[in-house]
């Protein structure tokens, strides 16, 4: 659906801004997030989470008549106990674009952003803001590219985003914008922001050139390094779906018959990289193959990677999306209540049994009335009671977690005293067994194999 912006909505939207400025600033959770050794602290203490995605923040409230719905959401996931929300902080070229052109950025796009920042410090919500898109959705680095062609510069492929020294220098200037943006609600820095947990370098980097993972690896610790020089008090993260590379070619055997460039090992061990990712749609990986075989990997994906992240790179983990659509074959609000659950119990496991995995962030949380960002993963919270008590009991599962385990008297029978009443009911174990579906991936965010 295609918004309509007049002068009018617009200066309102303005005066809005203007109002909020005045009369308050959004109260920012206290601290910011670090790591120590393989888990996250914050304040000293270990922090565990549960979290969700929504991408389409800032798109939303570029409308300041739809800002409702983002209030709504963060709203609806506090009450859920979620504390952790990832979502794009670009949007480059195209309709509502934040940058419309290298280092041209429309200032009302900029100012939803601050709102999205805003209303997730008041309700306590930590964010981890994406930087580029490795799609097209958005812009994304076809979009840089094609500026680089724009302006003369030789390019032979959408690649070149990774080795262009005048495509990098573009992504280089956009982080700075975003990294020393200053909030006109909050009247803070980003980069001095506590509710912001994370910069994301790219949304699922990938590269068709080199499946080695070496030509994502040289990016990522140049641009890791970028952010790091500017904003010392944030971490960052790479946006890594999880593939393994050439760096431990033992390892392939885990990826699901095909590799994207590039390395889980290798780019996550970058020195600035403070923490490590994966995703997982096994519906799409391994569509067509049986649900019991898209769950077998699943589980062998959710523990190839914490023992990884634990044992190798000795880096916290987070799982940062993963999701049931509804437009799968035999879908139901129970096959889907059941599927998170399984990843639900996987993740308090591992927490539980040696930590280095914070949590997960399902996909997606949507508002009310939002049918044109429907992608078949979507959840409104509001209208999914089961769901939505799932999510609340995992919340209180890993906030006590993090409490237990910053207690010396944090015994094991302590531990297991959490589970009770978590919706399996059922032994602390990993869950391989349970229904899952197959085939859709998110409108937006498409994943060519």
């Amino acid at each position: 659906m295609v918004l309509f912006f007049s002068w009018i909505s617009y200066i309102s939207g303005s005066l809005i801004l203007l109002t909020l400025v005045s009369e308050t600033r959004a109260s920012s959770p206290g601290g910011f997030i670090g790591t120590r050794n393989t888990q996250f602290v914050l304040n000293d203490s270990v922090f565990f989470f549960n979290g969700f995605n929504s991408y389409w923040m800032m798109h939303i409230a570029a409308d300041p008549i739809q800002r409702y719905k983002v209030s709504n959401v963060f709203r609806d996931a506090a009450g859920a106990g979620l504390t952790v929300c990832r979502t794009w902080a670009f949007s480059d070229g195209g309709y509502l674009a934040l940058q419309i052109s290298p280092g041209t950025y429309d200032e009302r796009v900029f100012q939803a952003l601050d709102f999205v920042i805003s209303v997730a410090g008041k309700n306590g919500i930590r964010l981890i803001l994406s930087l580029v898109n490795n799609y097209n959705d958005f812009g994304g680095r076809t979009q840089y590219v094609q500026w680089a062609k724009n302006s003369g510069v030789q390019i032979n492929n959408n690649d070149d985003f990774y080795t262009n020294s005048v495509v990098k220098g573009y992504y280089k200037d956009h982080v700075k914008r975003v990294l020393t943006r200053f909030n006109t609600i909050t009247g803070t820095v980003y980069k001095d922001d506590p509710t912001i947990m994370a910069w994301e370098l790219m949304n699922e980097p990938r590269c068709d050139v080199d499946y080695s993972g070496k030509t994502v690896n040289g990016w990522i610790q140049e641009m890791a390094a970028y952010v790091k020089s500017i904003d010392n008090k944030h971490l960052v993260e790479a946006g890594m779906e999880g593939f393994y590379g050439d760096s431990m070619p033992e390892k392939k055997q885990n990826n699901p018959g095909y590799q994207v460039g590039t390395d889980f090992i290798s780019n996550n061990l970058i020195n600035e990289i403070d923490f490590a990712t994966f995703h997982a749609y096994p519906d799409i990986w391994l569509s067509g193959q049986s649900e019991n075989s898209q769950m077998a990997f699943l589980q062998k994906w959710m523990e190839s990677h914490w023992t990884d992240s634990r044992m190798i790179l000795k880096k916290p983990l987070a799982f940062a999306e993963f999701g049931k659509s509804n437009k799968d074959p035999g879908f139901s609000i129970s096959v889907r209540d059941s599927f998170m659950n399984t990843i639900y119990s996987n993740i308090y496991n591992f927490a539980r049994n040696g930590g280095t995995i914070g949590g997960g962030l399902v996909w997606q949380i949507v508002a009310e009335e939002m049918e044109s960002y429907d992608d078949g993963y979507e959840i409104v919270l509001s209208q999914n009671p089961s769901t939505r008590k799932l999510i609340n009991e995992q919340s209180h599962l890993m906030t006590e977690l993090s409490h237990m385990l910053g207690r010396p008297q944090g015994t094991v029978r302590q531990l297991n005293s959490l589970r009770h009443g978590h919706p399996s009911n059922e032994p602390l174990r990993q869950i391989s067994n349970r229904p899952n579906g197959r085939n859709h991936r998110r409108k937006g965010r498409k994943s060519v194999l």
